[in-house]
């Protein structure tokens, strides 16, 4: 394995158009500050970088609706970021953003370099243009009918009612956003990234060099390289953001993704000067955090922008989390659906460490994974309080009461002394490799390992019944609780920062290098503890309750606003006419698949009575293939056909939603025959 002199450890940054929540956390900030933690303890050479994320489409809407600038959007919330990461723990070298000087200019200059050594293509492009507004409309600016669900809401990128991805010109009845007038395709020019260009290079260094990497990433690195890779857009029509630093672009600024991974190395400029050394030196490991919806960026185009500079190093790891649930719904900002860092802190005083806690325990490495607030109290309850906080009370409790807080000396040492003493060093060994692999989960549970090893001594050595009889026994056996407690404070620095200060504190201790880890010396007899105080305390079920019912308004003002919304949005009236145009004919489905690459579209083969067609629906994330099969729904036949993955889709099937979003098919309630005309 490689040996590296140095360390430079990057955190995806936040968008700053909104608070942070649990789900972030839980995919990024843990994993990287228990990964950094670790790495200062050993003594390394290692900076931690992050910011604020303030450029692109969604915080000039945000801006919009609120009636101010996009600045004040931004400093707003990165403020609130700030303090919010600094409070919980997350330590950062330095927390910057994207708005600041330093990165103008490193963003300007990289993609300067670029340009200049022709790594980029212009092409001439359609787009959606607002004539009224006088302005190119960026996708999240355009709305209208989803080929697929009939969401009339549905976003020039996304449809966030079925999911699936989409196009602007894919929009039925666009509109923009801003004037509510129907945009028009207007000539515009963009600067590429021909990521085509670098397939090769990312083949090799991703599918050859680098097999290690978590298989969550290296799988959807391959899928992407497998389907060929296209150039990519790296400019914007958009007036907030960094501007496009060549002659003839005016009007234009550079995309949000493109701008926002330089932000990386600007943050590591205003750190320190010594910043090359971290960016462009072989002997520097640098490792990403991110979440899964950030793979392709920092695995695909990120490494590409830095092999087409040429001056910098490539990442060596990139681990990516999966998302996290939460009460066994997606975290969603918009529907409020969300545990908020900053609420958290203020709820809950003095429990940073319990929620660190229980996202490690519980942090989706391998798999989404659910937060509850029932998990969340059976963790707390169970396992800090009932292990962790109660080895180290009585082991500090009954040096208090027998020797006065006086650290005992270490007696002639018995069998099972031996073999308990034996456990730490394997421990160190186990919980060093699971970090060094991004296990951090496992390396949490290695960490706790401690503390249950230290339950068990104590219940089996019974001080307080031998105290009686053989109270020189005692001394040793008090003793070897305390180097197990001081190995703890140790071990759980990384995970629970604020617990071990406490714990450290309590027994009147400097921190021990985690060299020392293992050792059963860490605290010399003689030496006079501080007084045991509780270090977690039992949380009632009415906290739970409390939270439970916060998350239950938030589903009845969700369902107020879109019952609100659906009657702002009704659809003018049309004539008898209009109507008439629509074929609408009860149809059989006769055969379903999925499509290849896709995650949301399923091909039906449905038979209208007039013929058997194919449609392209995007519900496969509602309906498994084999459930559809037989049944009958209602079709829209005289749709134009659209072509989607190559295929012809012919006609659009009707489908409503219910109260948790999930897409229901519309069918007939008694059997008919297929062809019947709906009207």
């Amino acid at each position: 394995m490689k040996k590296f002199k140095r360390h430079l450890v990057t955190s995806a940054l936040p968008y700053a158009n909104g608070p942070v929540h649990i789900g972030h956390l839980a995919g990024v900030y843990i994993p990287s500050d228990i990964y950094t933690r670790y790495l200062r303890l050993k003594g390394e050479d290692v900076i931690s970088v992050c910011g604020s994320d303030e450029h692109g489409v969604p915080i000039t809407i945000k801006a919009r609706k609120e009636g101010v600038t996009p600045q004040d959007v931004v400093d707003k919330y990165h403020g609130m970021i700030k303090e919010a990461f600094q409070s919980f723990g997350i330590s950062f070298d330095i927390y910057s953003r994207t708005t600041s000087k330093t990165h103008s200019e490193t963003a300007s200059n990289f993609f300067k370099k670029l340009y200049d050594q022709g790594e980029f293509i212009e092409q001439t492009t359609m787009q959606y243009y607002d004539e009224e507004a006088k302005a190119f409309l960026a996708d999240r600016y355009i709305t209208g009918t989803c080929p697929h669900c009939q969401n009339d809401r549905a976003y020039g990128d996304q449809c966030e009612n079925c999911g699936t991805t989409l196009n602007a010109t894919d929009l039925i009845n666009p509109k923009s956003t801003i004037t509510g007038s129907d945009p028009v395709r207007k000539e515009t020019k963009h600067w590429f990234l021909p990521l085509d260009k670098h397939e090769p290079m990312l083949r090799k260094w991703i599918l050859e060099q680098h097999k290690e990497w978590k298989p969550n990433v290296y799988g959807q690195c391959k899928s992407w390289l497998d389907l060929g890779l296209q150039p990519r857009a790296v400019s914007r029509d958009l007036d907030w953001g960094i501007p496009v630093p060549v002659e003839g672009a005016e009007g234009k600024v550079l995309y949000v993704w493109f701008d926002a991974p330089i932000g990386y190395i600007s943050a590591t400029k205003e750190l320190t000067p010594d910043w090359e050394k971290y960016w462009k030196q072989d002997d520097t490991k640098l490792v990403c955090f991110i979440g899964k919806d950030n793979i392709v960026f920092h695995c695909i185009v990120f490494p590409a922008m830095l092999e087409a500079h040429g001056d910098y190093i490539l990442p060596e790891n990139v681990p990516a989390n999966e998302f996290l649930n939460l009460e066994g719904d997606k975290i969603s900002t918009s529907r409020n659906w969300a545990v908020w860092l900053h609420e958290y802190l203020e709820e809950f005083p003095g429990k940073e460490d319990v929620l660190r806690y229980v996202l490690c325990a519980n942090a989706p490495e391998t798999k989404d994974n659910d937060f509850t607030w029932k998990d969340f109290q059976a963790r707390n309850n169970n396992e800090l309080v009932a292990i962790l906080g109660n080895f180290v009370n009585r082991a500090l409790v009954l040096t208090d009461k027998y020797y006065e807080g006086v650290v005992p000396e270490l007696g002639e040492l018995t069998d099972y002394d031996k073999d308990t003493l034996k456990e730490l060093p394997a421990i160190k060994l186990s919980l060093e490799s699971n970090v060094e692999h991004y296990r951090f989960r496992e390396a949490l549970k290695d960490a706790m390992a401690i503390a249950r090893l230290g339950n068990k001594y104590l219940a089996d050595t019974e001080p307080w019944k031998v105290i009686k009889t053989d109270p020189e026994r005692v001394k040793t056996t008090l003793n070897i609780a305390l180097q197990l407690t001081a190995n703890l404070a140790t071990a759980i620095e990384p995970f629970l920062p604020f617990t071990s200060a406490k714990l450290l504190k309590m027994l009147s201790i400097e921190k021990p290098e985690w060299e020392s880890l293992g050792s059963s010396s860490l605290i010399s007899a003689g030496h006079k503890i501080g007084k045991a105080e509780l270090l977690f305390e039992k949380i009632e079920d009415s906290v739970v309750e409390q939270q439970m019912a916060k998350l239950e308004r938030s589903k009845l003002e969700n369902a107020e606003n879109e019952a609100l919304q659906n009657i702002a949005s009704q659809k003018e009236n049309v004539t008898f006419d209009d109507f008439g145009k629509m074929d609408i004919r009860v149809s059989t489905i006769v055969a379903a698949e999925k499509v290849a690459k896709t995650k949301k579209l399923l091909k039906l083969t449905v038979d209208t009575g007039i013929d058997t067609r194919d449609i392209v629906s995007g519900i496969a994330e509602h309906y498994k293939p084999e459930e559809l099969v037989g049944k009958q729904v209602l079709v829209l036949v005289n749709l134009a056909p659209r072509t989607l993955k190559g295929i012809e889709s012919n006609g659009m099937i009707l489908m409503g939603s219910d109260a948790s979003g999930k897409l229901v098919l519309l069918s007939p309630q008694d059997q008919v025959n297929s062809g019947a005309i709906v009207g």
